[in-house]
This record gives structure tokens, C-alpha cells and sequence, in this order.
């Protein structure tokens, strides 16, 4: 299977073939309302959350941390200690689909692999909620995990932050925003797979890896940013918004998990290059044949999990 002039690995290929015939069973996507488009985003994703590692304890928190109410679901693998290092993993979905439900199995995989604790949190979506609602949300909740953090039995001096696709922008966002009210040092390193970082998409990556049939094309990448501002000239200048666009300086450590044939890779190449030039510590790497999406292959897909390998292996190294 091609993209491009690159092919797509079998694993993956097979995984995405699943997954059309997945969401094959359902109504066309552009017929359903929002709520209905994410239960059957679940339904469809719910094949590949199944088995996995099982957890020492698992927990869920529902409160609001002063900017509103969230869930949040605390991953502790076998063996952990207590208080453990923490990842904070903030799920994809265009910032308009997707759960800590649709990322169980990702969050325990990262868990179990770096004998952290993952906190799982379920941000609110859009375009319910615009911009910047999730992002005040997870920056109270960062705030309030350096002073109540050992009441979840982690160590609020050794967090980390990281996410899929949208979840890789707020990664960044936060520790923007923390930075910018001196709190920069709350975050230890930031774990971005396929970011998603500005609507920006080149002409390129929409030839190369958009078009009919792809995982994902420019029309629908640029649709949830549609969803999640809601002034369309001011987002997409802002650094929050795009962190692509932000001054770089002075962010933790970094780790880009970059899959090669994805229409957001080259994002996550620029922001590889923008980091490198602000003096960041950046760690990145191109899976050969994955595509965007490609982590929720870890069942059936070698690369899937060597890439949950190479981000735990991150993280654990810069939480001690």
C-alpha cells in the first residue's frame, strides 16, 4: 500500500483496512451531529482499546482544579512507586473526538512500558467548547497537580505532558502557558506524537498523503480547527492556538514521534527544526511506514510499539 512514493507498512495497512470497514458498518461521518459522531468514533476505536497490560490500580477524578470541571482516569503499573513520575496524556481527535475511553489501551501501554503512572485527562471538545476552554482546564490541572499531586500518589517534581495529534498542540500550549507565569519548570519533558500544530497543510503532504481514501486529508484536518476557534484570523496567529508559531525557548525536553507517511509530518518536522533553533533538547523520529493515527495499531503493529517503547523510554529517562 502506497502513499506517496513511500508504502505503508503491511501492519499498518491491515490496521487501516480494519478500521474502514469499522467505520463502513456506521452512517456516512458528515450526516451525524457532533455527540453522535463521537459515539461512533468510540464504537469504532473500542476494537483496539481491548486487552493490553493490566494495571496495579486504576482511578478516576472528577473535579474542577479553577477552570472548570474535567476527568481525568490515573493509570499505576506494577511495581510503580509511590509517589510516582507522571506522564499527563491529553488523547487526539481534532479537539473534537476522542476520550481518555478511545485512548484506555495507549495510556496503559506507556504506563506498563516506563513504570510511570499516566493521568489520562478528559479535556472538553469542540466546538462546544472553543478555544481556549481546554487549555485553561489543563494548565488549572497542571497548577493543581504540583499542589495536590501526592494525594493521587504521584510526585508532582517529576511531570511530563504529551499527547497525540491535537493532544501533542496542548502538550505544547501548556507548557507555554506555564512558562509564561514563571511555572516553566512543572514540566520535566513533553512527548508529541503526529502533532498537530497549525491548519497550515501544504499542497505536498495533500497530494502526497490526503486525497480520497486517506486517513486523513487536509479538508478534514482543517475542519477541526474550524471547530476549535472561534475567531478564525485571531487563532490562527496565535501561538497558543499554533504553537508552531510560538517562541520555543526554554521548553523542557522533547520527543517527536513522527510517523513518515502522515499529511501532518511535515509539522512535526518543522517543529523539530523550530525547537533545534531555540536551543531545546530535542530527541525526534520518523517511523518508516506509519501513518497518522498508527499508535492505536500497538495489537497488530510492530512499529506501534516500538514507537510506545522510544516515548516511555523518553519520558522515564527525564522523570528519573
Amino acid at each position: 500500500m502506497a502513499a506517496g512514493k513511500m508504502t505503508i507498512d503491511p501492519e499498518i495497512a491491515e490496521f487501516l483496512t480494519v478500521m474502514k470497514q469499522r467505520w463502513a458498518e456506521h452512517p456516512p461521518f458528515d450526516t451525524l451531529d457532533f455527540p453522535r459522531q463521537r459515539a461512533v468514533s468510540e464504537a469504532v476505536r473500542a476494537h483496539w482499546t481491548a486487552g493490553g497490560p493490566m494495571m496495579a490500580e486504576t482511578f478516576e477524578r472528577r473535579f474542577d482544579a479553577g477552570a472548570g470541571e474535567l476527568r481525568i482516569r490515573v493509570y499505576r503499573p506494577e511495581g510503580a512507586v509511590v509517589p510516582a513520575p507522571a506522564l499527563v496524556y491529553l488523547h487526539g481527535g481534532g479537539f473534537t473526538l476522542f476520550s481518555i475511553d478511545t485512548h484506555d489501551r495507549l495510556m496503559r501501554e506507556y504506563a506498563a512500558a516506563g513504570g510511570f503512572t499516566v493521568i489520562g485527562v478528559d479535556y472538553p471538545l469542540s466546538p462546544e467548547h472553543k478555544y481556549p476552554v481546554a487549555l485553561d482546564r489543563i494548565e488549572a490541572l497542571m497548577l493543581w497537580l504540583k499542589a495536590h499531586g501526592a494525594t493521587l500518589g504521584v510526585d508532582p517534581t517529576r511531570l511530563a505532558i504529551g499527547g497525540d495529534s491535537a493532544g501533542g498542540n496542548l502538550s505544547f500550549a501548556t507548557a507555554l502557558r506555564l512558562r509564561a507565569r514563571g511555572e516553566g519548570g512543572l514540566i520535566r519533558a513533553i512527548l508529541s506524537n503526529y502533532g498537530y500544530f497549525t491548519p497550515e497543510v501544504s499542497d505536498e503532504a495533500e497530494a502526497r498523503f490526503g486525497g480520497s481514501g486517506s486517513i486523513m486529508d487536509r479538508a478534514e484536518a482543517q475542519s477541526y480547527y474550524v471547530n476549535y476557534l472561534d475567531d478564525w484570523d485571531a487563532g490562527t496567529s496565535d501561538p497558543l492556538a499554533c504553537p508552531i508559531l510560538a517562541d520555543l525557548g526554554g521548553l523542557p525536553p522533547v520527543m517527536l514521534a513522527i510517523p513518515e507517511c502522515d499529511l501532518l509530518t511535515e509539522q512535526s518536522l518543522a517543529m523539530q527544526a523550530r525547537l533545534e533553533g531555540a536551543g531545546v533538547e530535542t530527541a525526534a523520529q520518523v517511523y518508516a511506514g506509519a501513518t497518522h493515527s498508527f499508535l492505536e495499531a500497538m495489537s497488530v503493529a510492530e512499529v506501534a510499539r516500538r514507537a510506545i517503547d522510544d516515548g516511555a523510554d523518553f519520558v522515564k529517562a527525564r522523570l528519573g
